[in-house]
């Protein structure tokens, strides 16, 4: 099983670098997308995300069982792109579901795929600016901040993307 995790700020280049990843694979590529729709401004950066990427990417929209499609469609044939953990996390605290049972679910079943599997993670990185102010800020800040060092230990390669510009960090 090769997992890799690709960190950046907003706009930082993280998706395009992770898309070129995946692509680079050779197989099958499936954007696997956590985002939900909540607003036309929403509904436009997901049109533009989806002309960018073009139409040779399979598309499954998930905002909530992540655990679930890995499973479900991580094969040799494939690669799986999740984008992204955050959009993700804030999903499941607004569903005010169990995000540390979700979150452990995630990076244990990495453990469970096939061995051809080929999945990358992306995710903002939201750790290095200022304490939030507000209890649930804080609350999402620790909670992708726990996820994204427990998928560290787990994935074979972590990249942090700044300016476009991505650096190996394992």
């Amino acid at each position: 099983m090769t997992a890799v995790l690709v960190l950046g700020g907003a706009r930082s280049g993280k998706s395009q670098y992770s898309e070129r990843l995946v692509a680079e694979t050779g197989r099958r590529k499936v954007y696997l997308a956590t985002s939900e729709i909540w607003d036309d401004e929403m509904a436009d950066r997901v049109a533009k995300h989806r002309i960018q990427r073009g139409d040779d990417w399979d598309l499954i929209e998930e905002p909530l069982d992540l655990t679930g499609v890995l499973e479900k469609h991580c094969d040799a044939k494939s690669s799986i792109l999740v984008d992204c953990l955050t959009l993700w996390l804030t999903n499941l605290m607004m569903a005010e579901k169990d995000v540390n049972e979700a979150s452990a679910d995630v990076v244990s079943s990495l453990l469970r795929l096939p061995k051809e599997a080929h999945v990358c993670f992306v995710s903002n990185e939201v750790g290095q600016g200022i304490v939030p102010a507000d209890k649930m800020s804080r609350d999402f800040r620790d909670h992708a901040g726990r996820l994204h060092q427990s998928l560290a230990a787990v994935c074979d390669e972590v990249w942090f993307v700044t300016a476009g510009l991505p650096q190996k960090l394992k």
